[in-house]
């Protein structure tokens, strides 16, 4: 059956594993999958805080989100062989570290960030299109990219291709010339290029801001790439998905910084975004708010899933089918709005605490499933034993990756600066955050060595 016949077809494998007769696309399909998906207001902000928030130059502020997102894609393009190879979500590979309900507790956590980061969305889209339309409140703005985005994740994982493959060519061309407008139509102010300055604070802010970018979506990657066929190559997914996840975020990215410096500290910036493509702003931010769509779908369907696997994780015998999907993800889509009318009153300071927060619970997570999947098993799993409540041979509980986990976070906390928390240790650097990387660093070898260690007790016993 081709794509385009597939897409307009309902999904009716939520978490099972993908027959090899059922597998279809190419690797190129991963690159619009990321490619189309980031460019959106959401990764415009994101961009926008090297300005905003870290009082970064330009200069800087690009150099900063480069190498962030080149440095973060790293680790969440290296997820993208695993779907090929098991078939299965990823939440529901990571039984196979962490055991059966080991997992539940990085499950959770993602079903958290799934929710927060389509409430921001949501959040973005409402002021958007009302600022388009008087008369057109914020919340008709979250309804309406509301419902685009939950008919795209009922009907699934072919959609959502077939979507974000369509806005990589719509909203990267709009991107482009968004960038053009601002800087040869409407201009920049004289010394643009000397606002703000560099600062290690700053730098260092917007690297781990866009390095977190990437690693956020390691959760996701295996759920987009379950259905390609099994030969499709390690490097292949690798570097489709590296360089279509990289370049939708870096030049977004660098569109917020510029908004963000030309425009702070006078406007938001989606405010600031239209008063800089005067002429062309309905088609600005209509086509970014329907991207937020794409991306929208993308966080619930991910979020169901997990959601799913959740559940049948406690009741083994349950299958869930379709129905399931589309049930849990309505059901999520009602919290992530219940959080966007929360939070859109202040929205900025949120959402940068939410992010930096991310930041310290996935970095050990994708540190340990990395470790697990490419040094100690080769990529070499028991599928079956996935879906078995006591784990089969990963067993309910894996101690050392819950242990791992536990400590990967726990050694974070004295490097921490963020809103919520500063340290010590980052006062005394002048407010730098270090904490992703020393958890990166102490995580790895850390299990490497511990569940080596583990197997040699246990093969006694076998």
């Amino acid at each position: 059956m081709a794509n385009r016949e597939q897409a307009t077809h309902l999904e009716i494998s939520p978490i099972q594993p993908i027959p090899l007769d059922q597998r279809h696309g190419t690797a190129r399909d991963l690159f619009t999958v990321w490619f189309g998906s980031n460019i959106m207001l959401l990764t415009i902000v994101t961009g926008g805080l090297a300005a905003t928030e870290f009082r970064l130059s330009f200069a800087a502020a690009v150099i900063g989100i480069v190498i962030g997102n080149l440095v973060g894609a790293i680790f969440m393009a290296l997820h993208a062989a695993q779907g090929p190879t098991l078939g299965v979500p990823q939440m529901v590979q990571t039984r196979g570290q962490f055991g059966s309900f080991g997992s539940l507790l990085v499950i959770g956590i993602v079903i958290i960030m799934y929710v927060g980061f389509l409430s921001s969305n949501l959040v973005l889209s409402g002021e958007s299109l009302a600022s388009l339309m008087p008369g057109f409140t914020e919340t008709y703005g979250i309804v309406l990219v509301g419902i685009v985005s939950v008919a795209a994740a009922i009907y699934g994982y072919d959609l959502i291709h077939a979507y974000t493959r369509w806005m990589s060519y719509v909203a990267g061309g709009v991107l482009l010339l968004a960038i053009g407008w601002i800087l040869w139509v409407h201009g920049v102010p004289a010394n643009f290029l000397t606002r703000n300055s560099f600062n290690w604070a700053g730098f260092l802010g917007t690297v781990s801001t866009s390095a977190l970018w990437q690693i956020a979506y390691a959760p996701y990657v295996s759920d987009y790439t379950r259905y390609m066929p099994k030969d499709t190559g390690v490097r292949p997914a690798f570097w489709a998905s590296y360089w279509g996840c990289t370049l939708g975020s870096v030049l977004p990215m660098i569109l917020g910084a510029i908004v963000g410096l030309a425009m702070a500290p006078h406007s938001t910036l989606v405010a600031g975004l239209a008063a800089l493509t005067q002429g062309i702003t309905p088609l600005v931010l209509i086509v970014f708010s329907v991207s937020i769509a794409s991306a929208n779908a993308m966080n619930l369907y991910c979020g169901a899933l997990s959601s799913l696997t959740f559940g049948q994780t406690l009741v083994p015998s349950w299958s869930p089918g379709p129905r399931a999907r589309v049930v849990v993800s309505i059901l999520l889509f009602l919290l992530a709005v219940a959080g966007a009318f929360l939070s859109k009153e202040s929205f900025l300071a949120h959402y940068e605490s939410f992010i930096l927060i991310l930041l310290n619970v996935l970095v050990p997570w994708t540190a340990i499933n990395l470790v697990d999947y490419y040094w100690l098993r080769h990529g070499e799993y028991d599928i079956p034993a996935f879906f078995r409540q006591d784990g089969g041979i990963y067993g309910r509980v894996n101690g050392p990756a819950v242990i791992c986990y536990l400590l990967g976070i726990l050694v974070q906390i004295p490097f921490i600066a963020s809103p919520l928390l500063t340290s010590n240790v980052a006062h005394a650097l002048g407010g730098i955050d270090l904490s992703w990387i020393v958890g990166l660093v102490l995580t790895a070898p850390a299990y490497y060595w511990l569940a080596t260690y583990w197997r040699g007790r246990l093969k006694p016993a076998m």
